[in-house]
């Protein structure tokens, strides 16, 4: 036994010891962060600087994982870092970032996945209430939810695009996990419906076909609002993530009820700044054309013949009544790359109109 204890107090020795190499080069590292602040504070001019860099903090993210050599996992240490580099931020300036509400919903998880704890975020009622935190200054980001990889695009966000001026400064996958939630009075023979968002309850069609077949679905505004009323509404079971069950006090009755377990959700940081090469990008575009035949092939056809990949495409009617379209594009490559701004040029002689919504890092784990 003295033995045992020798030798776990040497290995504790040595943690203290690392700790304290730790401490001193993380306190390095945010006087370095202060140091960035003032030069940029020292540029002056009328535009505001720029403290949030999604393309700088992708290539130290990058880089971490590629040098990794374990037994951290490259997810773990993205995580960690993720939040050092939160803490040296709120030195630099402190972040507001609205998200889709109420408190505990995935948009939440998501917003804090990509800015970490010591950013200020801020729950907004809907998707337009987001946009509209960003557009008038009350936050200088927000996060929504743009795509699920089982249930497809969110419209909502797309059409919120069409009308505003915001950028894209970054996306964020998050993998998705549906728990069944009741409250700590109700019982499985409570049960009179189940309530969540409408992608979520697609998403555990056959969990719930399985178990639940006879009881009422009802479609909720986010998951989080559903796991409110199940709280407080004895009978109502909701199908939310595990953070919402502790937000809300409510008893995990079953985990991972999704349908696959591969399950992700695509969100969309929103802001007000161009933001530059990070060496593994994305780009999405806004583009409106004539109702006439041919139209989308000439769109996508200089993709081909420029060798860039498309990773998504979606179509939503116009406002103008008159049957027209607009699509929405995502496609690998960066605005400032010559083959992009081949590209752009060549739509833009076809098309009625081409917006750039931003080029931005592709999501990092």
């Amino acid at each position: 036994m003295k033995k045992i204890d020798a030798e776990l107090g040497k290995v504790r020795e040595e943690i203290d010891s690392i700790d304290t190499s730790l401490q001193e080069l993380l306190n390095k590292r945010a006087g370095l962060a202060l140091k960035i602040g003032d030069i940029k504070q020292s540029v002056g001019g009328e535009k505001e600087p720029v403290y949030y860099r999604p393309e700088r903090e992708a290539q130290i993210l990058a880089r971490l994982q590629k040098n990794n050599q374990g037994p951290l996992s490259n997810a773990d240490m993205a995580r960690l870092f993720r939040e050092i580099i939160s803490c040296c931020l709120n030195l630099e300036q402190p972040l507001t970032v609205a998200y889709l509400g109420p408190s505990g919903t995935y948009t939440e998880a998501a917003a804090v996945k990509q800015f970490g704890q010591f950013a200020k975020t801020v729950a907004s009622p809907s998707i337009n209430e987001v946009f509209r935190q960003v557009e008038v200054g009350r936050a200088q980001y927000g996060v929504v939810p743009v795509e699920n990889s089982t249930e497809g695009m969110v419209n909502h966000t797309l059409d919120c695009f069409v009308d505003s001026k915001l950028s894209i400064c970054a996306e964020i996958e998050l993998p998705i996990h549906h728990a069944f939630l009741i409250s700590r009075d109700t019982s499985l023979e409570d049960i009179t419906k189940i309530v969540s968002h409408p992608q979520s309850l697609a998403q555990c069609r056959r969990w719930l076909d399985e178990n639940f077949l006879e009881v009422p679905r009802v479609a909720a505004n986010t998951n989080a609002e559903a796991a409110m009323m199940a709280s407080t509404e004895k009978g109502v079971a909701a199908i939310a993530g595990e953070v919402a069950a502790d937000r809300y006090d409510l008893n995990i009755l079953e985990t991972n009820i999704e349908d696959y377990s591969d399950n992700k959700t695509r969100f969309l940081v929103l802001g007000n700044q161009v933001v530059e090469l990070s060496g593994n990008d994305k780009t999405s575009i806004l583009v409106s054309c004539q109702n006439e035949p041919g139209a989308l092939f000439n769109v996508l056809e200089p993709f081909s013949r420029h060798g860039i990949s498309l990773t998504r495409l979606e179509t939503r009617p116009a406002k103008s009544g008159d049957w027209s379209y607009i699509f929405f594009i995502d496609f690998d490559g960066h605005q400032s790359e010559r083959s992009v701004q081949a590209v752009l040029e060549e739509i833009s002689a076809v098309a009625m109109e081409v917006r750039l919504l931003g080029s931005y890092p592709q999501a990092i784990v």
